[in-house]
Protein backbone atom coordinates (compact mmCIF):
# COMPACT_ATOMS: atom_id res chain seq x y z
CA UNK A 1 0.00 0.00 0.00
CA UNK A 2 2.79 2.50 1.13
CA UNK A 3 5.20 1.52 -2.27
CA UNK A 4 2.93 2.15 -5.23
CA UNK A 5 4.08 2.30 -9.06
CA UNK A 6 7.80 2.21 -10.21
CA UNK A 7 9.64 5.03 -12.03
CA UNK A 8 12.42 4.22 -14.43
CA UNK A 9 15.55 5.02 -13.22
CA UNK A 10 19.13 6.40 -14.99
CA UNK A 11 20.14 3.22 -15.71
CA UNK A 12 16.80 2.32 -17.82
CA UNK A 13 16.04 -0.37 -14.82
CA UNK A 14 12.85 0.21 -13.01
CA UNK A 15 12.27 0.92 -9.53
CA UNK A 16 9.14 0.89 -6.89
CA UNK A 17 8.33 4.46 -6.61
CA UNK A 18 9.35 6.18 -3.46
CA UNK A 19 6.33 7.03 -0.84
CA UNK A 20 6.74 10.13 -0.86
CA UNK A 21 4.54 13.70 -2.39
CA UNK A 22 6.46 16.09 -4.25
CA UNK A 23 5.02 19.32 -4.54
CA UNK A 24 6.91 22.33 -6.50
CA UNK A 25 6.09 25.48 -7.99
CA UNK A 26 7.00 29.50 -7.59
CA UNK A 27 6.81 31.69 -4.64
CA UNK A 28 4.00 32.77 -2.79
CA UNK A 29 1.42 29.84 -4.31
CA UNK A 30 1.27 28.59 -1.15
CA UNK A 31 3.30 25.42 -1.30
CA UNK A 32 3.93 25.20 2.23
CA UNK A 33 0.92 25.77 3.60
CA UNK A 34 -0.70 22.99 1.07
CA UNK A 35 2.10 20.46 2.00
CA UNK A 36 1.30 20.87 5.58
CA UNK A 37 -2.25 20.41 5.38
CA UNK A 38 -1.71 17.34 2.76
CA UNK A 39 0.95 15.76 5.11
CA UNK A 40 -2.05 15.90 8.08
CA UNK A 41 -4.75 14.67 6.02
CA UNK A 42 -2.32 11.44 4.99
CA UNK A 43 -1.04 11.28 8.50
CA UNK A 44 2.39 11.59 6.79
CA UNK A 45 5.14 13.82 7.72
CA UNK A 46 5.99 17.77 6.24
CA UNK A 47 9.62 18.88 5.06
CA UNK A 48 9.88 22.10 4.98
CA UNK A 49 12.90 22.63 2.04
CA UNK A 50 12.24 26.49 2.14
CA UNK A 51 13.08 26.92 6.17
CA UNK A 52 15.78 24.71 5.43
CA UNK A 53 17.30 27.51 2.55
CA UNK A 54 16.20 30.70 4.83
CA UNK A 55 17.92 29.02 8.05
CA UNK A 56 21.52 28.58 5.64
CA UNK A 57 20.80 32.32 4.46
CA UNK A 58 20.68 32.80 7.81
CA UNK A 59 23.76 31.27 8.91
CA UNK A 60 25.26 32.85 6.39
CA UNK A 61 24.19 36.18 7.55
CA UNK A 62 25.12 36.07 11.15
CA UNK A 63 28.75 34.94 10.50
CA UNK A 64 29.28 37.73 8.15
CA UNK A 65 30.58 35.81 4.50
CA UNK A 66 29.81 36.60 1.16
CA UNK A 67 29.02 33.53 -1.01
CA UNK A 68 32.59 34.82 -3.18
CA UNK A 69 34.44 33.69 0.04
CA UNK A 70 34.49 30.11 -1.65
CA UNK A 71 36.92 28.73 1.84
CA UNK A 72 34.67 30.19 4.45
CA UNK A 73 31.62 29.23 3.19
CA UNK A 74 32.44 25.62 2.69
CA UNK A 75 33.66 25.75 6.72
CA UNK A 76 29.88 27.03 7.82
CA UNK A 77 28.54 24.30 5.30
CA UNK A 78 30.43 21.85 7.03
CA UNK A 79 29.03 22.56 10.74
CA UNK A 80 25.91 23.47 9.21
CA UNK A 81 23.16 21.33 11.75
CA UNK A 82 19.94 21.70 10.30
CA UNK A 83 16.93 20.09 12.01
CA UNK A 84 13.31 20.07 11.81
CA UNK A 85 10.98 19.32 14.64
CA UNK A 86 7.05 19.47 13.67
CA UNK A 87 6.92 22.86 11.74
CA UNK A 88 10.21 24.55 13.63
CA UNK A 89 13.23 24.60 12.39
CA UNK A 90 16.39 24.73 14.47
CA UNK A 91 19.89 25.98 13.53
CA UNK A 92 22.48 24.63 15.54
CA UNK A 93 19.59 23.65 18.37
CA UNK A 94 18.44 27.21 18.44
CA UNK A 95 14.44 27.20 16.79
CA UNK A 96 14.93 30.23 14.38
CA UNK A 97 11.72 29.53 12.94
CA UNK A 98 11.04 33.29 13.41
CA UNK A 99 14.11 34.78 12.22
CA UNK A 100 14.89 32.66 8.99
CA UNK A 101 10.91 35.21 8.32
CA UNK A 102 13.13 38.18 8.24
CA UNK A 103 13.11 40.88 5.60
CA UNK A 104 17.05 40.78 5.60
CA UNK A 105 17.37 37.25 5.14
CA UNK A 106 14.47 36.57 2.49
CA UNK A 107 16.10 39.43 0.85
CA UNK A 108 19.39 36.77 1.31
CA UNK A 109 17.47 33.59 0.79
CA UNK A 110 17.26 33.49 -3.64
CA UNK A 111 21.27 34.05 -3.74
CA UNK A 112 22.04 31.62 -1.38
CA UNK A 113 20.04 29.03 -2.41
CA UNK A 114 21.01 29.55 -6.17
CA UNK A 115 24.75 28.64 -4.88
CA UNK A 116 25.68 24.96 -6.08
CA UNK A 117 27.71 24.07 -3.42
CA UNK A 118 24.72 24.93 -0.61
CA UNK A 119 22.51 23.08 -2.88
CA UNK A 120 24.56 20.38 -3.01
CA UNK A 121 24.56 20.09 0.85
CA UNK A 122 21.19 20.68 1.98
CA UNK A 123 20.02 18.16 -1.09
CA UNK A 124 22.16 15.67 0.69
CA UNK A 125 20.72 16.06 4.01
CA UNK A 126 16.72 16.60 2.33
CA UNK A 127 17.59 12.77 0.84
CA UNK A 128 18.56 11.69 3.85
CA UNK A 129 15.49 12.46 5.40
CA UNK A 130 13.31 11.73 3.07
CA UNK A 131 14.72 8.35 2.08
CA UNK A 132 11.89 6.29 4.47
CA UNK A 133 9.47 7.70 2.62
CA UNK A 134 5.88 9.32 3.91
CA UNK A 135 6.87 12.91 3.99
CA UNK A 136 5.04 15.73 1.86
CA UNK A 137 7.86 17.65 0.50
CA UNK A 138 7.68 21.69 -1.22
CA UNK A 139 10.18 23.51 -2.46
CA UNK A 140 11.14 23.99 -6.36
CA UNK A 141 13.05 21.28 -7.36
CA UNK A 142 11.46 18.58 -5.40
CA UNK A 143 10.43 16.63 -8.11
CA UNK A 144 13.23 17.43 -10.51
CA UNK A 145 16.68 17.23 -8.67
CA UNK A 146 15.64 16.07 -4.94
CA UNK A 147 13.40 13.59 -5.31
CA UNK A 148 12.60 11.81 -8.59
CA UNK A 149 11.27 8.63 -7.56
CA UNK A 150 8.81 10.19 -5.56
CA UNK A 151 5.18 8.28 -6.16
CA UNK A 152 3.25 11.98 -6.63
CA UNK A 153 4.45 14.70 -8.28
CA UNK A 154 2.11 18.38 -8.43
CA UNK A 155 3.53 21.67 -9.60
CA UNK A 156 1.63 24.04 -8.11
CA UNK A 157 0.83 27.59 -9.58
CA UNK A 158 -1.29 30.50 -9.57
CA UNK A 159 -1.63 33.87 -11.56
CA UNK A 160 1.80 36.63 -10.25
CA UNK A 161 -1.82 38.41 -9.11
CA UNK A 162 -3.26 35.98 -7.44
CA UNK A 163 0.08 35.42 -5.53
CA UNK A 164 0.61 38.76 -4.94
CA UNK A 165 -2.77 39.64 -3.10
CA UNK A 166 -2.59 36.68 -1.15
CA UNK A 167 1.12 37.77 -0.04
CA UNK A 168 -0.58 40.66 0.37
CA UNK A 169 -2.82 39.59 2.82
CA UNK A 170 -0.68 37.30 4.95
CA UNK A 171 2.14 40.47 5.74
CA UNK A 172 -1.28 42.41 6.56
CA UNK A 173 -2.52 39.68 9.12
CA UNK A 174 0.87 39.69 10.70
CA UNK A 175 0.48 43.56 11.47
CA UNK A 176 2.80 44.54 8.84
CA UNK A 177 1.64 47.59 6.14
CA UNK A 178 2.64 46.29 2.75
CA UNK A 179 2.31 47.74 -0.85
CA UNK A 180 0.25 45.35 -2.85
CA UNK A 181 2.89 46.64 -5.91
CA UNK A 182 5.79 46.28 -4.60
CA UNK A 183 5.10 42.41 -3.32
CA UNK A 184 3.86 41.86 -6.74
CA UNK A 185 7.59 43.14 -8.08
CA UNK A 186 9.09 41.19 -5.24
CA UNK A 187 7.76 38.06 -6.78
CA UNK A 188 8.21 38.65 -10.14
CA UNK A 189 11.90 38.71 -9.42
CA UNK A 190 12.11 35.48 -7.44
CA UNK A 191 10.20 33.80 -10.43
CA UNK A 192 12.48 35.44 -13.00
CA UNK A 193 15.40 34.29 -10.51
CA UNK A 194 14.38 30.62 -9.51
CA UNK A 195 13.59 29.98 -13.49
CA UNK A 196 16.96 31.36 -14.68
CA UNK A 197 19.39 29.92 -12.46
CA UNK A 198 22.06 27.83 -13.72
CA UNK A 199 21.36 25.18 -10.90
CA UNK A 200 18.09 23.25 -10.47
CA UNK A 201 15.91 25.99 -11.78
CA UNK A 202 12.39 25.89 -11.24
CA UNK A 203 10.46 23.80 -13.65
CA UNK A 204 7.65 21.15 -13.89
CA UNK A 205 9.14 17.56 -14.01
CA UNK A 206 7.82 16.04 -17.25
CA UNK A 207 5.51 13.69 -15.03
CA UNK A 208 4.43 16.11 -12.22
CA UNK A 209 0.74 16.78 -12.73
CA UNK A 210 -0.07 20.80 -12.66
CA UNK A 211 -2.88 22.58 -10.66
CA UNK A 212 -3.52 26.47 -11.27
CA UNK A 213 -5.01 27.09 -7.86
CA UNK A 214 -5.69 31.31 -8.60
CA UNK A 215 -9.12 30.74 -7.71
CA UNK A 216 -8.95 27.80 -5.82
CA UNK A 217 -9.42 27.95 -1.98
CA UNK A 218 -6.70 26.29 0.13
CA UNK A 219 -9.35 23.15 1.08
CA UNK A 220 -10.22 22.63 -3.10
CA UNK A 221 -6.27 23.04 -3.90
CA UNK A 222 -5.63 19.80 -0.65
CA UNK A 223 -8.51 17.93 -2.05
CA UNK A 224 -7.17 17.64 -5.27
CA UNK A 225 -3.87 17.08 -4.05
CA UNK A 226 -4.80 13.94 -1.49
CA UNK A 227 -7.37 12.45 -4.40
CA UNK A 228 -4.38 12.37 -7.07
CA UNK A 229 -2.09 10.72 -4.75
CA UNK A 230 -4.94 7.97 -4.00
CA UNK A 231 -5.58 7.54 -7.19
CA UNK A 232 -2.13 6.08 -8.27
CA UNK A 233 -2.30 2.00 -9.26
Amino acid sequence: MEQRGAVIQNDGMTAPALPLIAIDGPSGVGKSTTARRVAERLGWYYLDTGAMYRAAALAVQRAGIALSDRPALEALLQSLDLSQEGTRIFLAGEDVSEAIRSQATTQLVTPVSADARVREVLVDQQRRIGARGRWVVDGRDIGTVVFTGACCKVFLTASPEARARRRFLELQAKGQSPDLEAVLQDLQRRDLADSTRAVAPLRRAEDAAELDSSALSLDQVVDWIVARHQSHP
